[in-house]
C-alpha cells in the first residue's frame, strides 16, 4: 500500500533540508532539492519499515493546508 505524506523542504544558505510533520525526527539534507527529495523518500521508507518491525502504528497522513497572506 502506498500513502502520500507531506514533507517540508527548506533552502538553507548551503544546502536543502527536509522533514515530515507526521514523522518527528525523520529528516534528510543534501546539496540540491532533487537529492533532498530522493533522500527524504528513502528515509521515510526506512522509518516506516522500522516502525512496522517494532509493531508501532503507522500514522495516517495529516491534512496540511496552505494559506494565502498579503506580504
Amino acid at each position: 500500500m502506498t500513502m502520500r505524506y507531506t514533507i517540508i523542504i527548506e533552502h538553507g544558505p548551503e544546502n536543502f533540508s527536509a522533514y515530515a510533520p507526521d514523522f518527528p525526527g525523520c529528516v534528510a539534507a543534501a546539496d540540491t532539492e532533487v537529492e533532498t527529495l530522493a533522500l527524504m523518500k528513502e528515509a521515510l521508507e526506512m522509518h516506516i519499515e522500522d516502525m512496522r518491525e517494532r509493531g508501532e502504528p503507522i500514522p495516517q497522513p495529516s491534512e496540511i493546508r496552505e494559506v494565502e497572506v498579503a506580504a
